[in-house]
């Protein structure tokens, strides 16, 4: 019983002294000092963002990979169609003759049948190739803006002394920015300035 007196009442002296030394220090608690610090750490951070749409639809070089891009999967996809197109043709022969009995033996017929099939599964696995070779060419040119951007960023943040970027495209987590922290335009004609340096 006495044991348990003598924890009561230590508990108890804590407490006075805990509040004691916060009455002196005008009601201020460690918690209210650490949310001051992390304003001050805040406040002094400094965060912009770029607007990546409008980045990827200004910047000429991008403008220049995409074009390359469109105009690689409308020659694949032209020379795709011509072929399919000599398949169908083929395919409307083979109807037309199986009807009319235009084969001269059952032989012949299933012979033209299994061409057709393996020039059909010919033109799935061609698109399946040019689809791919797209998907890697356009992942190769992501790749090679991301690098270059990111290039830029290392030294135009260390210039301007910002410690993050973020991007910011229809639908990303940012919510609301002032626009004095969009640094899109800056970035977008210092791209541009070594774009047309890098061409010369």
């Amino acid at each position: 019983m006495k044991n348990l007196s003598l924890v009561i009442n230590l508990i108890l002296a804590v407490a006075i002294a805990s509040l004691f030394v916060i009455v002196l220090s005008d009601g201020k608690s460690d918690d209210s000092q650490v949310r001051d610090r992390g304003r001050v750490a805040s406040g002094d951070a400094k965060i912009v963002y770029i607007n990546t749409d409008s980045l990827l639809i200004k910047y000429e070089y991008a403008r220049v990979l995409s074009d390359i891009l469109i105009k690689k999967e409308e020659s694949s996809r032209t020379d795709l169609n011509e072929r399919v197109r000599v398949f169908q043709q083929d395919m409307n022969e083979f109807q037309r003759k199986l009807q009319n009995n235009g084969f001269l033996s059952l032989e012949r017929a299933q012979n033209e049948e299994r061409r057709l099939i393996n020039k059909e599964q010919e033109l799935q696995e061609l698109n399946e190739k040019f689809m791919n070779e797209l998907m890697r060419e356009q992942d190769k040119m992501n790749r090679e803006l991301r690098d270059t951007i990111t290039m830029l960023l290392s030294s135009y943040c260390v210039k301007n002394s910002y410690e993050l970027v973020l991007s910011n495209t229809l639908g990303d987590n940012v919510l609301f920015a002032e626009k004095d922290l969009d640094i899109t335009d800056d970035v977008v004609e210092i791209l541009n300035e070594r774009y047309k340096a890098g061409k010369k």
